[in-house]
């Protein structure tokens, strides 16, 4: 990544505030099993310490030009991706929450329109939260050269030079150069994912990108477009808004009105329709992260062309993707393969048909597997905890509580807990009575009895949970009162 001393000679036309608008509402299938729904891509660390969400997240935290962002997620990741923001000093305009998945398309109707109340000059950087951008000096330049052409009434995208003809992208023509806005060019159409004859001959003719998916748009000038050639869908964001909710610090968009829009990406809904796209080049050693053979493309390869993280022995092993999360994972003479282990799943495949894993997690999802869903570790505002045993009347749990963290106030109809501590202090409320137990003691919790725990220290909470009874599912829990609305 580019230092912040070249991050400097970025500088917005005039006095421009750009509003960075982060999608987070991706599942990420095709990096099963290390993607799940609970805990998609954009929350891992794939590439680096910090995971893609955050690294998207600081591209645009810089002090030339950029406003706070606003995220749009959906309701399942929304502590999860404000805890990930505020780990590394990102405090978020707002967090907007879709009840329902309807795409890009409404996804950014409802950001412009939540904007232009505030700002009705707003500029929009519409950003996945799951892209890899190596330079971020030259993202910066060409953000630079797409600002007076976005102000001017332009919906302004950024096209990847290729280097290859890539069929899994989409692709963009290149039109007239714009007069007033050097390196933009008027986007003459959009195309598809093309078959392998038509991507080579896009390569060849010069005047095609890659389509980044990323766009620099005035939200005024985007919502006009929107209510030309999708009234409905803007219809029904407007409506979403304005009867949207705050809650906890977000804003939840309302259910029924954003149910009603057309589910449909930005690029369906306005830019391969409208007459003001265009588009600026740029070489910014992009990737949208999409699967296995991306990810092992990025990464560090050894003499022979692996790609291996974690607990890992190869031997005659050639140009292939070896990831354990857990367990050790022995390799012998293959070339061409994708491993992938965690601690509930395994994934081996062919290099080149490791991009249908998606229908494999639609299998799953047909077999109503929780793998597809959810880790081994379950994610909370408060924490986490892990399933380490089950078996017939009981199972095992290992928790965590963040320092000042509570669980909610809760009470089960089925089981019975017993907490053992084994590192910091628990603050625990027992039906009437409320008690510190503290490394090496444990307490029991019965059936049917109101109960809290909470860390009370500055320091992480630890615990070993046992549950008994007839049955243990997540769904006996009768919340009586919560911190984070869930009651």
């Amino acid at each position: 990544m580019d230092t912040i001393a070249d991050l400097a000679r970025f500088r917005v036309q005039g006095s421009a505030v750009i509003h960075p608008v982060i999608l987070s509402g991706g599942s990420g299938t095709r990096l099963w099993p290390l993607s799940r729904a609970a805990y998609p891509k954009q929350l891992l660390p794939l590439l680096s310490e910090r995971t893609m969400l955050q690294e998207t997240a600081l591209r645009s935290m810089t002090d030339v030009g950029f406003a706070a962002p606003i995220v749009i997620c959906n309701d399942e990741h929304r502590f999860l991706i404000d805890d990930q923001l505020r780990q590394v000093g990102v405090v978020p305009q707002q967090l907007m929450l879709e009840p329902v998945a309807r795409n890009t398309g409404p996804a950014v109707a409802a950001a412009a329109l939540w904007l232009i109340a505030r700002d009705p000059d707003a500029l929009m950087l519409v950003q996945p939260s799951d892209h890899v951008i190596g330079s971020v000096a030259r993202f910066h330049e060409a953000i630079a050269r797409g600002v007076g052409a976005a102000q001017s009434g332009k919906l302004v995208t950024f096209g990847i030079k290729p280097d290859r003809p890539d069929t899994g992208y989409g692709y963009i023509q290149t039109g007239q150069a714009l007069e007033d806005a050097e390196g933009v060019f008027l986007a003459d159409r959009f195309v598809e994912k093309p078959d392998r004859a038509t991507a080579e001959r896009f390569v060849d003719s010069g005047v095609f990108s890659w389509n980044s998916g990323i766009f620099l748009i005035g939200a005024r000038h985007f919502l006009e477009d929107l209510g030309r050639l999708n009234p409905e869908m803007l219809a029904a964001c407007e409506r979403a808004v304005h009867k949207g909710t705050e809650d906890l610090g977000f804003f939840r968009l309302d259910a029924a009105a954003l149910s009603e829009a057309p589910s449909l990406s930005i690029d369906r809904a306005v830019m391969e329709r409208t007459d003001r796209a265009a588009v600026v080049p740029v070489d910014m050693a992009w990737n949208d992260l999409g699967s296995w053979r991306a990810l092992q493309a990025l990464g560090c390869q050894d003499g022979d062309g692996n790609v291996v993280q974690g607990d890992v022995i190869l031997d005659r092993v050639r140009n292939s993707y070896i990831r354990s999360d857990s367990k050790l994972v022995a390799v012998i003479d293959v070339e061409d393969v994708v491993v992938v282990s965690t601690d509930d799943a395994v994934l081996v495949a062919r290099a080149d048909s490791a991009a249908e894993v998606s229908g494999i997690v639609e299998r799953l999802r047909r077999e109503n597997r929780s793998e597809p869903i959810q880790h081994t570790t379950t994610y909370r505002p408060w924490g986490y905890y892990r399933t380490v045993d089950a078996g017939s009347r009981f199972q095992v749990k290992r928790i965590m509580v963040k320092p000042g963290a509570k669980l909610s106030l809760q009470m089960h109809f089925h089981r019975a807990e017993h907490w053992v501590v084994v590192q910091g202090t628990a603050m625990v409320e027992r039906g009437d009575d409320r008690m510190l137990v503290r490394e090496n003691e444990s307490i029991y919790i019965p059936i049917g009895t109101a109960h809290r725990l909470e860390n009370p220290g500055k320091l992480p909470l630890h615990l070993i949970e046992v549950q008994s009874g007839p049955y243990l599912g997540e769904d006996d829990i009768v919340r009586i009162a919560d911190n984070y609305g869930r009651a």
